[in-house]
């Protein structure tokens, strides 16, 4: 609900269990009031009472200069060189050169629903009951700048999502030099910072540290989300834990570069802002036109982290996954690429798939190898025709071998990438990514190929439907397999010469738009050399997103922990692999918690394991509406612990929970116990194994002694409660 009290000259936004407070200042400055827990009543003007503690801030000619400067009240949305000396939300450079900008309330609206962002991705409604928005006009008198800031806040969560729009309204083109998503001022800085970093192979680790004076933060400009960091962050108050206290978190719906910083001022209040990375971006805008910003995420719960993630699953789940596969059960796959790599052949293949189907897996996954003169990775990319030399008779003749046998296919592309050696490069050796006199860095014997252009991604397409469109696919892995560098597009002017790297990830979400509406039933599944991509941005058109190349189910854990703090389990790529760390029970227990699916030569497998992994089929059947759709409960976390890491999932109406305990390395002499979350106190459980009844509140509160059930070095169990009903 979200109201405006005219005398007070307050505007008030209520989620279920959270408050958000914007207040018209004089002059019409918009400063922000509060945001936490949910207030009934907004009296918060003597909230801003802040500059006596300002060091030679300057204040509005027009306002008593005891009362209010820009540089320590908390402003809305905090603009360049206008008084306000911390980090800025937006910078416009004018017609006279210089930066300074600074925008006033105009006007604001209220109404039922959401707006749409499209091109860009963004959290939707499925009905207008669902969330109200609104709308305040600011603008920037000078320059003509109009600036509408956005908020929808949900009714059912505590979800509060934003962005910009900058439209010229002047007579003169100006440049937009900083537009963030949004701008939040907090009053004090009791706060850890927690953001998820990585490498290829070990993407999003959860990092902790305690907010200092001064700048903070986390950001991309490789032309990606990165596996190097991702844009989430969540600030959690000193004393809160996994399952109390303040938990505020951000999200990016975006693809591209981006930042998020903190700033802890000399008054020892908080700044967050976040958007687009500012480095080697401006936006040229003439008379009349308009910028969007992409969508911000921001989520308020005080009872934890954990609680914070689920409410950002339940968004996901509901709100940003769309299609056919949004609620349908997705086909349990097997994908060759660990099993074969470049080597394989029609026959090949179609083996994997027989004995696949023994195990009861519903789809073989072609992954990269099958185009151009494609057997390794020197070549052929951006030559999407059929190799018919290793796939004799064409694309068709597999595919029918392969529903003959009562099973789905699925095949790889990387379209936004080009091979020096192919055929599409020697026609076109211009729409690579790169710039005049510079020597163009290869990664991975490829480059980028200019997306930001529509005649590239027009040949793309083309390609695309034409295997697409006369073959039966039902799953498509999207893959991205190196970052952006010399980043220019030869169709873009001087002046919009760093519009680019926007314009590139504008040019990605339109070819995946795309494929989404010519082909609906198929499932998509996005991949940048594992998880180097994985975002809300790419969820919006892909319901799940390859977590990482690193199968390995202990090296697993901390991954899939640290995604968890954001991104839910149905979101998350994993598949059990021929790594020898573990057995196949532990490889299976760690999948489960995510889409689920097989990367290896299942003509290889020994019978014991045949039997197992026959039985984890059962298992994905079993829980698998438990594990997608249910709230996660992140037990024990390895970021605390190096020895374990327990994790389960509840049913919503709480009638079931699935436990997941994982030794990752062997301690001698502990005693095992798992203290439940979730369940209803008042309810009694069923543990399926033993048939031992327990109560919600036992299990909860003196937990279940496992003591001795494993205890060696990459050993698992999973434990399943089932409510008792009284008949």
């Amino acid at each position: 609900m979200i109201s405006f009290d005219e005398n007070k000259k307050i505007l008030k936004l209520d989620t279920k269990n959270s408050s958000y407070v914007i207040g018209i200042y004089d002059e019409n400055y918009i400063l922000n009031l509060y945001y936490g827990a949910y207030l009934p009543d907004c009296n918060l003007w003597g909230n801003i009472k802040r500059h006596k503690n300002a060091s030679f801030s300057p204040a509005n000619p027009h306002i008593p200069h005891e009362e209010f400067s820009s540089d320590v009240e908390p402003m809305e949305y905090s603009c360049n060189g206008s008084g306000d000396f911390r980090i800025s939300a937006l910078a416009i450079k004018n017609a006279d050169g210089n930066s300074v900008t600074d925008i006033r309330y105009v006007s604001h609206k209220i109404y039922k629903g959401k707006p749409d962002l499209s091109p860009l991705p963004h959290v939707y409604l499925n009905n207008d009951a669902e969330a109200d928005t609104l709308e305040i006009l600011a603008e920037d008198k000078v320059t003509g700048a109009l600036v509408t800031l956005y908020y929808t806040a949900f009714n059912d969560l505590d979800v509060i999502t934003r962005s910009v729009k900058v439209t010229n309204g002047g007579g003169n083109a100006l440049d937009i030099e900083r537009v963030f998503s949004m701008c939040l001022d907090l009053p004090d800085m009791d706060y850890d910072l927690i953001t998820l970093y990585g490498r290829h192979a070990k993407e999003r680790s959860r990092e902790q540290r305690p907010l200092a004076h001064g700048i903070q933060g986390i950001a991309s400009k490789r032309g990606s989300s990165s596996h190097t960091q991702n844009p989430f962050a969540a600030l959690l108050r000193h004393g809160a834990d996994e399952n109390q206290g303040d938990a505020y978190g951000f999200n990016l719906v975006y693809s591209g570069n981006f930042e998020f910083s903190a700033e802890c001022d000399f008054s020892a209040t908080t700044r967050v802002i976040m958007g687009i990375n500012p480095t080697d971006f401006s936006w040229h805008l003439e008379a009349g036109e308009s910028f969007q910003s992409p969508e911000a995420v921001m989520v308020y719960t005080n009872e934890g982290l954990g609680e914070m993630s689920r409410i950002f699953h339940r968004l996901y789940i509901n709100n940003l996954v769309r299609g056919k596969y949004k609620y349908e059960k997705r086909p349990l796959l097997i994908n060759s690429w660990e099993a074969a790599y470049f080597d394989f052949d029609t026959d090949k293949l179609v083996e994997f798939a027989s004995h696949a189907k023994e195990f009861g897996i519903d789809m073989l996954v072609m992954d990269d190898g099958w185009f151009g003169k494609r057997n390794d990775d020197t070549n052929s990319l951006g030559d999407w025709f059929v190799n018919e030399e290793k796939l004799e008779g064409g694309l068709g003749v597999l595919i029918d071998r392969v529903n003959a046998l009562g099973m789905k296919f699925g095949i790889w592309y990387e379209p936004e990438m080009i091979s020096p050696d192919s055929e599409l490069f020697r026609a076109h050796p211009d729409w690579y990514i790169h710039v005049p006199n510079r020597e163009s860095s290869i990664g991975r014997n490829q480059y980028v190929i200019d997306m930001s252009r529509e005649d590239v991604r027009d040949n793309i397409w083309n390609q695309m439907y034409s295997v697409l469109s006369k073959n039966k696919v039902d799953y498509l892995k999207w893959d991205f397999n190196r970052n952006i560098s010399e980043a220019g597009s030869a169709l873009l002017p001087p002046e919009r010469s760093k519009e680019f790297f926007h314009r590139f990830v504008l040019g990605t979400y339109d070819l995946m738009d795309r494929l989404t509406k010519a082909f609906p039933d198929m499932l998509i599944e996005n991949c940048s050399g594992g998880g180097g991509r994985f975002d809300a941005g790419m969820l919006y058109y892909s319901p799940q997103i390859w977590t990482s190349d690193n199968t390995d189910p202990i090296e697993r854990l901390s991954i899939q922990f640290g995604t968890s703090l954001c991104y839910p389990a149905s979101t998350m790529g994993a598949h059990v692999s021929a790594s020898s760390r573990t057995g196949y029970e532990t490889k299976g227990n760690v999948a489960l918690w995510g889409t689920f699916g097989y990367e290896l030569d299942p003509t290889k497998l020994c019978e014991s394991d045949r039997e197992t992994v026959k039985q984890q089929v059962k298992d994905y059947h079993k829980y698998y509406d438990l594990i997608h759709y249910g709230d996660l409960y992140r037990l024990v976390d390895p970021y605390f612990d190096p020895y374990k890491a327990v994790w389960s999932f509840v049913a919503p109406d709480k009638s079931e929970a699935l436990v997941t305990y994982v030794i990752m390395r062997e301690k001698f002499c502990d005693i095992q116990f798992i203290r439940l979350r979730g369940l209803d106190k008042n309810k009694f459980y069923r543990n399926e194994e033993t048939g031992e009844v327990y109560s919600g509140a036992l299990l909860m509160n003196a937990g279940i002694n496992i003591t001795g059930k494993i205890w060696r070095d990459g050993e698992s169990l999973m434990l399943h409660f089932t409510e008792v009903k009284n008949d």
